[in-house]
């Protein structure tokens, strides 16, 4: 009955109306303290400094929502496939709360048009989208409850938009896709991996390369090392097909004898 009151009003009138009004939107309630949500769309890189130097952005809010999903997807997995072991189970979690599954998932819900960020170079490749729907769930999780967003994501997010046939039927490590091709050809292939100068300890920042047969054939970067790595098997993947692959292969085999 409240909400039904402030509903209206909320939305409509207030120096926060917008706030109000696109929360209810993309999640379908009246926010208690609105606050949080505002912050929840501030991305460091537009961070607010205190007086005392500190800065103000998402990334506790972020850090909090992170741990929320995982726990409300447990509950998603184990509810939905009563039959699958604990593997299969935590494969799929892993997928669902991937930062590309939760970036494509903030795009979608068109949290992407709402986020505060300075613009540069690589924002959407650092999937801050997808940080800011975890920041958001964080949010929730403070204003309304751990039952509240368990709901919201499993009966309102995951059921309009997650396929989840695509994600049972996805097989995303193609690092070890890759080293088991390799392994069958007997090639070497080796991953090199370096985090990156000038990242802070709270926002690392990987590169990695992958070799096979001592070429270099593809180049990763993410938050941590087995992203990066996982990014550099990708981009040999969906560079060459396998016939292509081989073909290189035996011409470096040819160069080298």
């Amino acid at each position: 009955m409240v909400d039904f009151i402030l509903r209206p009003f909320r939305r409509n009138f207030g120096r926060d109306k917008a706030y109000y009004r696109l929360v209810d939107d993309l999640f379908g309630f009246i926010p208690h303290n609105i606050e949080l949500y505002k912050l929840a769309l501030i991305h460091k890189s537009a961070s607010l400094i205190l007086d005392d130097g500190r800065p103000i952005n998402n990334e506790r809010l972020e850090f909090l929502g992170d741990a929320v999903i995982e726990a409300a997807t447990s509950d998603y997995v184990f509810i939905e496939f009563p039959d699958k072991d604990e593997g299969f189970m935590t494969q799929l979690r892993s997928r669902i709360v991937s930062r590309q599954s939760l970036n494509a998932l903030a795009i979608q819900l068109g949290l992407d048009k709402q986020v505060i960020a300075n613009a540069g170079a690589g924002l959407v490749q650092k999937h801050i989208f997808g940080d800011a729907f975890e920041a958001m769930m964080g949010a929730i999780y403070l204003d309304q409850g751990y039952e509240f967003v368990n709901r919201l994501l499993i009966n309102r997010l995951y059921y309009r938009y997650l396929n989840i046939d695509d994600l049972t039927r996805s097989d995303p490590d193609y690092k070890s896709r890759l080293i088991e091709w390799c392994q069958k050809g007997r090639h070497r292939i080796v991953f090199r991996s370096n985090r990156d100068e000038g990242c802070s300890l709270s926002h690392p920042h990987f590169s990695a390369t992958v070799e096979i047969d001592g070429m270099e054939v593809g180049f990763g970067a993410g938050e941590s090392k087995k992203e990066a790595e996982q990014q550099a098997a990708y981009s040999v993947a969906h560079a060459m097909n396998d016939e292509q692959c081989a073909s290189l292969l035996d011409h470096y085999d040819r160069l080298t004898r």
